[in-house]
């Protein structure tokens, strides 16, 4: 992805062979008036005549850069959204539509000529439905090379008449098993057998077949058939690639689900074979930098929903996701959190009674980096929120509601995002996955840090109950802080957070700076870090800071020195068994 297309050696499209018969239409030119609205049987010939393949329509050498004409189309929609006006131009534009099932139905219901798909091939539909297209009078019509006498002299055989125009999308799999409570046999029933078929054949032969398989592309396909009379070879290539696509994420679909909900197997974390198929939901302006293009895929924007504002950047979307990975930590039953981020890490958080009083705890960590930030809230925003947010530009604003005087009030400044979440819909299960040349790196979430209420007590002395609690929420926030990451708290705010450092001391120095220069004072802080100490510096630097109690993982060669320097100045210090490096 980001590489431009190479340019093709030849740009012009050849000319058609004028040597090719074009087909004529196969309809009186006064077609229109007195016509039945279903087709004959094409199993039943007249006595003395015999079905005959239509002559070649396209070029020979050249036929896939030439206009391929339609004559025939083939309807077969489970999204049957679009499908009437789409058989209406069709038809109007003199092209003999074959539909299967409930695709003849709406075509015939709304008086639209349509030959059923059990005429053509004179077998019923047959095992519920599941059988309706398979048969070689379908696939023989589709994948039929035009170009090469030995195809044409098969179909004539047969009595086989080409399909020039494919359409069909593919039973609703994904959305049946999204349902709650839905059961094996009710997805089982939902894999489409016969459509992919169809897709497939079709993609496969698009040197002379279109195949549409998203109503998004009627329009462009209608129009390109009225204006230039047929299909151009580009847009044949782009649908099939486009067609291949759909079908192989409806087959991840597939195997991902069967995979997940095997009564008979181990549950597998990671499989032999990793498949990844997701749409694209938007074409960003940029990527990280300017001169970066890049794109959103999947289900992002219907988690974290747009209200207001531009279309989200890729640095926002960034952004956006730490936010939302930080605040799942806080449950809002318990109290208000708000958080403040910059450059996808924390700069800020702070929990109260009201989502104002947590914001301005946050706040007050570091006043200068919440401009052009991102603020989220584990609770609706609400007015008097809203007001207070406004005094500064900020880039996104997030929160699984906005109180509709807040959502007036954010709404004046027209460049402020503004994201609803839904807590419901978020995996917090869900693999993280990274980008390494020549493959990706995948691996576990790093769930809700819950350690501090059974970490050991690894010094003499004992935290208070009020340590305790803001050991548990400096915990929760520096597993979000780029490693090495230091975060001095109190209960119910950070005061100074360290992160990025290349050593843990150095973290520690960085956040008491940075502490000292906006005038926090960190006496009586607790301090976390997200990994251990390698030497006892980075806690001597701490309690030097004002740090009177500490939480960290444990795991150094040197623990105990580490503890015995805890214990000769007189902090306790919990050790919690896991890190929580981020990277």
């Amino acid at each position: 992805m980001g590489r431009p297309r190479r340019k093709p050696l030849i740009q012009q499209e050849a000319r058609p062979d004028t040597r090719a018969i074009e087909r004529q239409p196969e309809r009186e030119a006064s077609g229109k008036q007195g016509r039945n609205t279903t087709r004959g049987s094409p199993g039943k010939k007249e006595k003395g005549k015999k079905d005959t393949m239509p002559p070649d329509t396209t070029s020979n050498a050249s036929s896939e850069a030439s206009i391929q004409k339609v004559a025939r189309a083939l309807l077969s929609v489970s999204d049957k959204a679009g499908l009437v006006e789409l058989a209406k131009d069709l038809d109007g534009l003199g092209i003999e539509l074959v539909a299967s099932g409930g695709t003849a139905a709406a075509i015939r219901d709304a008086g639209i000529p349509v030959l059923d798909v059990a005429e053509l091939t004179a077998s019923p539909e047959m095992l519920g439905g599941r059988v309706k297209t398979l048969h070689p009078k379908i696939h023989g019509g589709i994948l039929a090379r035009r170009d090469r006498s030995d195809d044409r002299a098969d179909l004539e055989a047969h009595s086989i008449r080409p399909l020039d125009l494919v359409v069909c999308n593919l039973y609703p799999f994904q959305a049946t098993v999204a349902r709650p409570g839905v059961t094996r046999a009710e997805a089982i029933e939902k894999i489409d057998i016969g459509g992919p078929s169809m897709i497939r054949s079709a993609a496969k032969n698009h040197a002379h077949v279109g195949v549409v398989c998203d109503p998004a592309d009627y329009s462009e396909v209608v129009t390109e058939l009225r204006e230039k009379g047929g299909l151009r070879a580009e847009t044949r290539r782009r649908l099939a690639l486009k067609a291949f696509q759909h079908t192989a994420g409806y087959d991840a679909a597939i195997s991902q689900w069967l995979a997940e909900n095997d009564p008979d197997a181990a549950p597998e974390i990671f499989p032999d074979s990793l498949l990844i198929s997701l749409e694209k939901a938007d074409e960003l302006r940029y990527g990280e930098n300017p001169h970066q293009r890049a794109a959103l895929y999947g289900g992002f924007l219907e988690i974290a929903r747009p209200l207001h504002g531009k279309a989200l950047s890729y640095n926002n979307l960034v952004d956006a996701q730490a936010a939302l990975a930080l605040i799942l930590d806080f449950d809002p039953e318990d109290r208000a959190v708000v958080a403040i981020l910059k450059h996808n890490t924390p700069c800020g958080v702070g929990s109260g009674e009201t989502p104002l009083e947590a914001y301005e705890h946050a706040f007050a960590t570091d006043p200068d980096s919440p401009f052009g930030g991102i603020i989220v809230s584990n609770r609706a925003f609400d007015l008097p929120l809203a007001e207070k947010v406004d005094e500064i530009f900020t880039e996104v604003l997030i929160a699984p509601a906005f109180t509709e005087d807040a959502l007036a009030l954010l709404r004046r400044k027209k460049n402020r995002r503004l994201l609803a979440f839904d807590r419901e819909k978020i995996d917090p299960g869900q693999l993280e996955v990274r980008r390494v040349f020549g493959g990706l790196l995948v691996q576990e979430s790093d769930p809700a840090p819950d350690e501090v209420l059974r970490a050991t007590l690894a010094t003499e002395v004992e935290p208070t109950d009020e340590q305790r609690t803001a050991m548990e929420f400096a915990w929760r926030v520096v597993k979000h802080v780029k490693s090495n990451a230091i975060v001095f708290a109190a209960a119910d705010r950070t005061l100074a957070i360290g992160g990025g450092a290349t050593s843990r001391v150095d973290a520690v120095h960085a956040a008491a700076a940075k502490a000292e220069r906006v005038g926090i004072p960190l006496e009586g802080s607790v301090l976390a870090s997200d990994a251990f100490f390698p030497f006892a510096d980075g806690l001597e630097t701490a309690v030097a800071a004002g740090a009177r109690a500490i939480v960290q993982p444990g795991g150094s060669n040197r623990d105990e020195e580490v503890i015995a320097a805890a214990n000769r100045l007189g902090v306790p210090m919990l050790l919690t068994g896991r890190r929580h490096f981020r990277h």
